[in-house]
């Protein structure tokens, strides 16, 4: 299935194969490779390209929503670039996800990457300054926030009948946040729970770095350190610049300066987007004061 997800974004989207391949945790050769091999498959064996009968739709739903998901994440966060946010993908990528949902309004799991989607969206307004400059949830000013997105996302959570899937769990992870009244008393013991359960049936590096932050911020930063640590030799985060990041902000939290304007300096050399290199420098400048 990565492969056929892998051509829709490039074919249909429009994505580079640089933007895929940062979404995958793979090299951009790696991925070119995959994209060759892919349309030579579909070439060989004669499969047109056309829309599946009703029948098929249930099978090929999960192609469908990863490539929905992978494009809106590239709105949500811009691989490359000088600016953090692509509105024109943000807004298509929740159109048709809109549409995939009038199509299959009973798969709770098509409502629950709506649901995931509506609450980052929300967050938009917020997340950049004035100039364009990266804003932390943490930082963020709620009052900025869509409170018609988020309403119209919670009753959407509320509705399902909990299945654990992968969007609904990050959708109810990123409920928690979005309905904590200031940053402070976010229920990051539930998220690091929520966490547990994505890590069972999506395993993967970037989940357990999230899952490291939750534990961080509910039960210790030393614990959550350790498991940051603990990823530095997975597979595909050796140039996963937010690893880094991480370790810095962590660092930075327990007072381990030096250590951090280290991490701050690795995750810069890293960092794909002109705005997220501007934030680490900031960080950095920060941390050597």
């Amino acid at each position: 299935m990565d492969a056929r997800v892998a051509l829709t974004l490039r074919t249909i989207a429009g994505l580079t194969p640089a933007q895929i391949a940062r979404a995958f945790l793979v090299t951009e050769p790696a991925m070119e490779k995959r994209l060759v091999r892919a349309r030579a498959r579909i070439k060989h064996a004669g499969i047109p390209y056309r829309v599946p009968p009703p029948h098929l739709m249930p099978e090929r739903r999960d192609g469908v929503l990863a490539v929905l998901y992978l494009l809106f994440t590239e709105g949500y966060s811009a691989t490359g670039g000088a600016v953090l946010i692509r509105v024109r993908l943000l807004r298509e990528a929740l159109r048709l996800t809109r549409l995939l949902v009038e199509l299959m309004p009973d798969d709770d799991e098509v409502r629950a990457l709506l649901a995931l989607m509506l609450l980052h969206h929300a967050r938009t307004a917020a997340r950049t300054d004035a100039v364009g400059d990266i804003v932390t949830l943490e930082e963020q000013d709620r009052s900025l926030w869509d409170r018609d997105a988020i309403t119209e996302a919670l009753t959407i959570l509320r509705s399902l009948v909990p299945r654990a899937g992968r969007y609904e769990l990050q959708a109810r992870i990123a409920a928690c946040h979005l309905e904590a009244p200031e940053a402070s008393s976010t229920n990051f013991a539930r998220i690091a729970e929520l966490y547990d359960a994505l890590a069972v049936i999506d395993p993967s590096p970037v989940v357990e770095l999230n899952r490291a932050v939750a534990v961080a911020m509910s039960q210790g930063l030393e614990v959550g350190l350790r498991l940051v640590d603990a990823l530095v030799t997975s597979r595909g985060m050796d140039d996963y610049y937010l690893l880094p990041a991480t370790r810095a902000d962590l660092l930075r939290r327990m007072g381990r300066r030096t250590e951090a304007a280290n991490e701050y300096e690795n995750a810069l050399q890293l960092a794909p987007s002109e705005t997220e290199k501007r934030y680490l420098g900031r960080r950095l400048a920060e941390t050597r004061r």
